[in-house]
């Protein structure tokens, strides 16, 4: 049988350890919030509503609790989450998702928790007066749906996990219409150096903490991104390696060596990217140069704006990122 997997956002993370000292949580009902395994017995008395999605369906199961919204429009942001992730993918990373909904106190989602090891799963803390903007406005739903497309990584490795989540969560809401260009340039910009190595750092491979496991894996992604870009004369990019992760077979259902995921997404855009930079950031720190990095992409803040330069050397690689790629229809069609 498959392990559980860890935890996979520090909201849940920090909810869990310390769910006895806060109401949110305290309220919610134990049967569904218990320990760090996801509890799959509860789609058999729950009600359910299946949802089709671009390559599966998502069973979607409503744990006992009000919520202000109406459930249809619950039902319309998982729609909406799993558009943006089907997007990126070309498809949606799993054909069948088990997806529940916890109302907890509360006017925002609480958090979240990706699970394999019985089927793809996935646990969703929702505040009860949450309304249709908190909805808008979440990033929880796509963050844990990206991560049914990566095979599960021994914990160390976790950055990658994190890292993809944390960079393709907000490209694919770009790709799909929810979220502007210059809304997520502005936020890796104020954001990803908190993934930069500190004081005694050995590398995203040994160094576990917050802002490595989070930002210091986004900050792989991009670079990885554009570096694909670069060789590949734009045509490609980590968008098209994770879509290879799929193609051969990988998901959040499988264990995989983190070697065996990057060669597969290296394959896939024809060059060894991936495996090179992991084996350049995975053992020692590297520092790379943020600011000259934005600059090249053309991102030039302005107060409290973002303003674009186009003839920056970059600025072709930084638009295709987040142009929505073709889908795959010969995957689909399989």
């Amino acid at each position: 049988m498959k392990r559980a997997a860890p935890f996979r956002t520090l909201a849940l993370a920090v909810a869990a350890a310390l769910a006895s000292a806060f109401p949110f949580l305290a309220d919610a009902q134990s049967e569904f919030m218990r320990g760090n395994r996801m509890p799959y017995d509860a789609f058999e008395k729950l009600p359910k509503t299946d949802l089709d999605v671009p390559g599966g369906v998502i069973h979607v199961g409503f744990a006992p609790g009000e919520i202000a919204l109406p459930q249809e429009k619950v039902l319309e942001w998982v729609k909406t989450s799993a558009r943006a992730v089907a997007t990126y993918y070309g498809r949606f990373p799993v054909s069948e998702l088990k997806l529940l909904i916890v109302p907890v106190n509360g006017p925002r989602v609480r958090g979240g928790t990706t699970w394999g090891y019985r089927g793809a799963a996935i646990r969703i803390m929702l505040g009860r007066d949450a309304d249709e903007d908190a909805l808008r406005r979440d990033w929880v739903m796509v963050h844990e749906m990206v991560h049914l497309a990566l095979p599960e990584l021994a914990e160390r490795h976790a950055w990658l996990s994190e890292g993809l989540a944390v960079y393709i969560e907000p490209v694919a809401r770009v790709q799909a219409g929810d979220l502007t260009a210059a809304e997520i340039w502005q936020a890796m910009m104020r954001d990803m150096p908190k993934g930069l190595p500190e004081a005694d750092d050995r590398g995203l491979d040994n160094t576990d903490t917050w802002g490595r496991k989070y930002w210091g894996g986004a900050m792989f992604c991009l670079l990885a991104d554009i570096e694909i870009r670069k060789a590949t004369g734009n045509r490609l990019g980590l968008q098209d390696a994770m879509r290879g992760v799929i193609s051969a077979g990988g998901n959040h259902e499988q264990d995989w060596p983190i070697a065996r995921v990057l060669a597969a997404a290296d394959k896939a855009v024809g060059v060894d990217v991936l495996t090179r930079l992991r084996n350049e950031m995975g053992p020692q720190p590297v520092t790379p140069d943020l600011a000259a990095l934005w600059r090249n992409l053309g991102l030039r803040p302005r107060g409290e704006a973002l303003e674009f330069d186009d003839t920056a050397p970059l600025a072709a690689i930084r638009k295709a990122i987040t142009a929505p790629a073709i889908p795959d229809i010969r995957r689909r069609s399989k």
